[in-house]
């Protein structure tokens, strides 16, 4: 006949967040395996995503018109805004195109946690850089001496399309973070699982 156990005979649950045992680090790796590669999911396809900016830009800038004497070349209307109206609709619809990635991310990743924010920091950047050189490629020449000499002078030719404020490629990832941001502080996410306090020891 055995003795009964005495309250110090029993074991003791863990202390909740503590080390519990070798599996614990394997699982811990696996999570963050796993959040990493959403995380780069995530900044691949925002970065999919310039190629519609880039299409789009080159569709709605308005053109340069410029002109040749035989000589040089010049603007046509040394006064118009064109050039400026350029940076202007990359950064409004880079703009646009970054809420519309920050709310899809919210929507579709929002337990990602902090890998899923930096892949759509990352990939808002990258596609705003592919946008703006997808827009330069598909737009018209950058060699504009050959392109004037090519139409012939008192010819009016449509310039090259040009980022000249390189700050507006941050249009896209600012507009995506804030977005995001302001989502997450708005539908904060409860989480179902959160471990309870550990149950009290039976002593019967």
């Amino acid at each position: 006949m055995t003795a009964p156990l005495t309250p110090h005979d029993q074991p003791f649950a863990p202390y909740p967040g503590g080390d519990t045992g070798p599996g614990d680090a394997g699982g811990g790796r696996e999570r963050l395996g796993r959040e990493l590669g959403r995380g780069a999911l995530v900044a691949v396809l925002v970065a999919v995503g310039g190629i519609a900016l880039g299409l789009l830009w080159l569709w709605l800038s308005p053109r340069i018109p410029m002109i040749s004497d035989g000589q040089a070349v010049y603007l046509k209307d040394t006064e118009g805004e064109e050039a400026i109206g350029g940076d202007g609709t990359f950064v409004l619809i880079a703009a646009g195109l970054g809420v519309l990635s920050g709310l899809l991310v919210f929507w579709r990743a929002r337990t990602g946690g902090v890998a899923v924010v930096l892949g759509l920091a990352l990939g808002g950047a990258l596609a705003a850089v592919i946008g703006w050189r997808l827009g330069v490629w598909l737009g018209p020449t950058t060699d504009i001496v050959a392109h004037a000499k090519q139409v012939g002078p008192k010819v009016v030719f449509d310039g090259p399309l040009e980022l000249r404020a390189k700050s507006a490629l941050v249009a896209w990832p600012a507009a995506a973070m804030l977005t995001h941001l302001c989502l997450t502080s708005a539908f904060p996410r409860h989480s179902d699982d959160t471990p309870g306090p550990p149950p009290p020891p039976d002593w019967h």
